[in-house]
């Protein structure tokens, strides 16, 4: 590796906070405005710096060329059927976002909806949600720019293909509901931010609207709000049968919710009185409305059952509930009634299953699944005859298919080509023993010749929070490091939901430590069978995801060769006073609470780097958009980092202006962001002579 650059000087000044009577200075506090002439001025030397060292790196062209190349495949969506028509979403390869169309039938030529493409000049403005009127003549569409988790919701004519007056803001974390009538939608939406502040200020107060069609936002009807609850929001549903309103109620990053619902009466009549029904009030579980059969509903819950299972409940005698579908080993990840029956989506070792059952939960077939893989999405309604659901794996492409309830058959109703021949290489799942012996999975995805001899280059990625589970997916990035020769490992990692509630309860609050010591355990045995060594081994993560890679790094600097956290949450005293962090208190607690402040000082990332410490080459990946992960973590977290290491080992940030959190990233963006990637760790864990 050549001479690392040297990182610009970053001003501290004596800012502090006094947590429970312990002082705790913040120097880079002034960074928390990303807006100022300051902030602004850093950032463009940061950026200088790590440009300039990424620009010397000899295979980052190649390797974006290359990525370009194999990124450049069809992918379409799971399909919905609305109205008679098959509604998905599609990218020709290369599109900075997918189109989205419908079709008559499956076979039928697709016809054009609405291309999110022309709705900026940069690709940098994205669909974040679509729903159709039950007599499909409109398109209700939020749109999202530079990756903001704001959303403004309009409306097309899906007979002209006109958009109409009606526009929708200051919406976040919701979709639309349209009643059956087609004559407006239910929304959630927050107050309107202080003027410059919608980037950072809290996002409290959510309320629950309908709007109807031609009308005004300001004379939206306003249907239910709890100010005495100023941390609760309400993702609306209407049900097949358009009967009822469901309202899951929750309280930030909580997996326990509220179910409550409202009777809308004869769905073909406009929307009358809306009295909101609270059917489970306690926050004791999470609760999921699956279907219904007149006011008999069906739940999915881990009410007394960790890895789910599936009730009725008669909302006429709501405190008696009728088991479905039992609590089994798998876990119960969830359901769509459809058909008569529940199409019902397990997992186990972090795979998918897929199994039928009867209206009774009585098992009618197993659905076939092409490998060892993972289903992302169900699509189905009650009335439909059909299912439809993707499949993907680390070596297989999500691939679109159909289940005939009528036959029982399977079907493949689309599956990309790819410019790349994977059969050269293989996934292996193993189990890792952590710290305190708990048998952690891990999949290993490589060359099938691949020798065990310490020398490989292995990119180690995970997440552990929020519930979420990380399943075998596939990406053209693995693809493209594969073919460096490296190993990509993904480890999942307890606070994930692999295993059910308790699996996720083992890696939250005063047990998240957990999650970091699984993360090593798993960088320790790549090393210990010969995979790789501490110089050969980088890792990871997102998000949560970047918290974890923050952590592992600041208490095992000496384990890895490199590190590359995106989006993550370093400042974990902080945190929760910007946008929507404070709904993360639930898997973190905060530092208002005296006991949590000392267990998050611990492994809090940014109040753990030490002076004198050589740190792993790091590569940070933020945004100045992002107002989910305020961009100040990065920042804080880098300037704390350059000023302590004591090594020769590169520490940059990368800041990419008009985008986000990630979602709605136009592909150009994505595929020079892994390039950069991909370039750094074959710079810093010197790669240059490996490689197919």
């Amino acid at each position: 590796m050549r001479e690392p650059p040297t990182p610009p000087i970053t001003h501290r000044d004596a800012t502090a906070d006094l947590h429970h009577g312990v002082r705790i200075p913040d120097p880079y506090r002034w960074l928390e405005d990303p807006d100022t002439p300051d902030a602004r001025a850093w950032i463009d030397a940061e950026n200088r710096v790590t440009e300039a060292f990424l620009a010397g790196i000899p295979e980052r062209q190649p390797l974006r060329e290359r990525l370009t190349a194999i990124w450049n495949y069809a992918k379409q969506s799971v399909p919905f059927r609305e109205a008679g028509r098959y509604f998905f979403f599609r990218n020709e390869g290369l599109q900075p976002q997918a189109v989205l169309y419908a079709r008559p039938a499956l076979d039928a030529p697709a016809e054009f909806v609405l291309d999110p493409n022309t709705l900026s000049p940069d690709g940098t403005t994205a669909l974040s949600t679509i729903a159709v009127s039950r007599d499909g003549m409109h398109l209700a569409y939020g749109i999202s720019e530079s990756g903001s988790d704001w959303q403004e919701i309009r409306v097309r004519s899906l007979a002209t293909g006109d958009d109409r007056a009606d526009r929708v803001r200051w919406i976040k974390f919701s979709g639309a509901a349209w009643t059956h009538d087609s004559r407006g939608f239910f929304y959630s939406r927050y107050p309107e931010p202080t003027a410059g502040t919608s980037l950072r200020e809290a996002n409290r107060n959510q309320e629950l609207y309908y709007h109807v069609l031609g009308e005004p936002q300001e004379r939206d009807r306003l249907i239910y709000r709890r100010r005495d609850q100023p941390e609760w929001g309400y993702d609306p549903s209407v049900t097949d049968d358009g009967r009822y309103l469901i309202l899951h109620v929750w309280h930030g990053t909580d997996r326990r919710n509220r179910l409550y619902y409202a009777d809308l009466g004869d769905p073909t009549k406009p929307l009358g009185d809306v009295r909101i029904v609270p059917l489970l009030d306690a926050f004791d579980a999470a609760y999921h409305f699956v279907g219904n059969d007149g006011p008999v509903f069906y739940v999915q819950t881990d009410r007394d059952a960790s890895r789910g299972r599936l009730v009725a409940i008669d909302t006429r005698a709501p405190d008696t509930w009728r088991e479905i579908i039992p609590e089994a080993d798998d876990v119960l990840v969830g359901a769509r009634h459809v058909a008569g029956a529940f199409a019902v989506l397990r997992m186990r070792d972090a795979c998918s299953v897929l199994r039928i059952h009867e209206i009774d939960g009585s098992p009618r077939a197993d659905v076939p699944l092409p490998a060892l893989g993972a289903i992302d999405g169900l699509s189905g309604k009650a009335e439909d005859r059909e299912l439809f659901f993707d499949f993907t794996s680390y070596l297989h492409p999500t691939t679109v298919m159909r289940y005939d309830f009528a036959t029982g058959e399977t079907s493949v109703v689309w599956a990309p080509e790819l410019p790349v021949d994977l059969s050269r290489y293989e996934t292996r799942q193993v189990f890792v023993r952590s710290k305190d012996g708990t048998r952690v999975p891990m999949f290993l995805t490589h060359r099938r010749d691949l020798p065990r001899n310490g020398d490989n280059p292995v990119y180690l990625y995970g997440y552990g929070g929020f519930s979420i589970s990380l399943t075998p997916a596939f990406s053209p990035s693995v693809v493209c490091w594969l073919e460096r020769g490296g190993v990509f490992a993904v480890a999942n990692l307890r606070g994930g939901g692999e295993y059910g509630e308790a699996w996720h309860a083992a890696g939250m609050l005063r047990h998240k430590q957990n999650v970091f010591d699984d993360f090593i355990a798993a960088a320790e045995y790549l090393i210990a069978e010969r995979y790789t060594a501490p110089k050969h081994l980088a890792i990871g993560g997102g998000s949560n995801g970047g918290l974890l890679v923050g952590a592992a790094v600041t208490q095992r600097p000496e384990l890895f060769g490199a590190a590359v956290p995106a989006v993550g949450v370093f400042d974990m005293l902080r945190y929760h006073k910007f946008t929507i962090g404070w709904a993360w208190a639930p898997e973190y607690g905060t530092a208002d609470d005296a006991e949590m402040f000392k267990y998050l000082m611990r492994y809090s990332p940014l109040h753990n780097v030490r002076d004198g410490v050589s740190y792993p080459a790091m590569l940070l990946i933020t945004a100045d958009h992002d107002d989910r992960v305020v961009p100040a973590h990065s920042f804080k977290f880098a300037a704390a980092l350059q000023a302590a290491n004591a090594g020769p080992n590169p520490i940059l940030i990368r800041i990419e202006t008009k985008a986000g959190h990630g979602a709605g990233k136009p592909t150009d963006k994505v595929i020079a962001e892994q390039a950069d990637k991909w370039a750094f760790l074959v710079e810093v864990l010197g790669m240059r002579d490996g490689g197919d």
